[in-house]
């Protein structure tokens, strides 16, 4: 039933925001010099990696040594609106809807992340990895990796299809409000490091 309710969602979603993804398509040529989408390695079910889509909202900007600059420094305009709105998560309902994530479950991470979880944060990659997610509505980047963790393992033991449908309805008001986008003064989430075994 949850397969069924992703495939469903998922592909009307895409059908239905096929002119706004065109849209900010275009616009953001011009703010990333041609690069449209953000595509990167994140680590799914059982630990298998794949390939995220989202919109590009950082440029690749870099100082005379070649490093890119700080997230905050390559951030831009049309990028802050994209990740206040979500927008920038429009491109993601395609891997949902081939199957490499859900529309609900912890959110899929980066992959040198995989060697810094403890067994109990491991357990994270029991389920899909979702587009939102009971920590998604209770902080988002607002709270530290340790409760975002504590709350992707607590999703874990108590999945069911109720509680799926009400992280759903009530990601819809977090993004209304656009609330727990930013982690302190940091416009994204701080690198995990790891936390103690």
């Amino acid at each position: 039933m949850k397969r069924i309710i992703d495939i469903s969602i998922s592909s009307v979603l895409l059908l239905i925001s096929l002119p706004l993804l065109m849209l900010i398509s275009i616009i953001n040529i011009f703010f990333n010099k041609g690069k449209i989408l953000f595509i990167q390695d994140r680590t799914g079910y059982k630990g298998k990696v794949f390939k995220i889509i989202k919109f590009k909202t950082m440029n690749d900007n870099a100082n005379n040594k070649g490093e890119l600059l700080s997230d905050g420094e390559r951030l831009t305009f049309l990028g802050r609106f994209l990740r206040f709105s979500s927008l920038d998560e429009l491109p993601t309902f395609w891997n949902i809807l081939i199957g490499q994530m859900s529309l609900v479950g912890p959110r899929p991470l980066l992959v040198k992340y995989l060697d810094r979880y403890n067994d109990n944060q491991l357990r994270r990659l029991e389920v899909k990895p979702g587009l939102t997610g009971w920590a998604q509505i209770n902080g988002r980047n607002s709270i530290s990796w340790e409760e975002k963790f504590q709350y992707d393992v607590w999703y874990v033991d108590n999945r069911s299809l109720k509680l799926d449908l009400i992280i759903i309805f009530k990601t819809i008001g977090q993004v209304i409000r656009g609330k727990g986008i930013h982690h302190k003064n940091h416009p994204t989430m701080e690198e995990f490091m790891g936390t103690d075994k």
